[in-house]
């Protein structure tokens, strides 16, 4: 099974980038999207000069609890940015968004309360709302975590979009927000 056959099975089809979206990114971004692929794992990234987006984490169910997604997230901790990913919201009929959910926070990942985001999918026209979740090594505020989801929304998720999928991602005023006075309840408080 290739590597994107592996991160299809695994994330649902509103999350995934198409193959042809994915091999542009790494072709024409090449200086930043990156592959991290083995045996049991496929990882694909942004690496930008103040911060790193995972855009895809996937380790086999073979290779889970022995520590695989650990390693990979301590390499690019090594870096000294901060890094930020999505995530679906918890689902309480989907064992796996907790046990996502509760890897993130053992690796001390932080849910960014005051971002909204929600995104029209294309393969569904479904709109989906996702999580923000961060680590901060310097103690990057909320409003650098929100400043950097615009800047990868625009530069990857969006790259190429009408070109590839023959019509464009909602702009990004209209996916991302930010509640500087959010109330909203952590994801993180239901797993404790």
């Amino acid at each position: 099974m290739n590597w994107y056959e592996k991160l299809n099975q695994y994330f649902p089809i509103e999350e995934m980038k198409s193959k042809e979206h994915m091999e542009t990114l790494l072709i024409e971004k090449a200086d930043i999207y990156h592959k991290d692929e083995g045996k049991n794992h496929v990882m694909m990234y942004a690496e930008l000069n103040e911060f790193i987006f995972i855009d895809y984490i996937f380790v086999s169910n073979k290779a889970r609890g022995e520590g695989l997604g650990h390693r990979l997230l301590e390499k690019l901790k090594k870096k000294g940015k901060p890094i930020i990913l999505e995530v679906e919201p918890m689902n309480y009929e989907d064992t796996d968004t907790e046990k996502r959910l509760k890897f993130y926070q053992r690796e001390d990942f932080k849910h960014a309360n005051a971002i909204g985001y929600e995104r029209r999918s294309l393969a569904t026209n479904e709109v989906n709302k996702l999580e923000i979740l961060y680590w901060a090594p310097n103690g990057e505020s909320e409003e650098h975590i929100y400043k950097a989801m615009k800047k990868t929304y625009n530069i990857i998720h969006t790259f190429k979009d009408k070109e590839l999928y023959g019509e464009s991602y909602q702009p990004v005023s209209e996916v991302l927000s930010l509640n500087e006075e959010s109330n909203n309840k952590n994801i993180f408080d239901d797993l404790s």
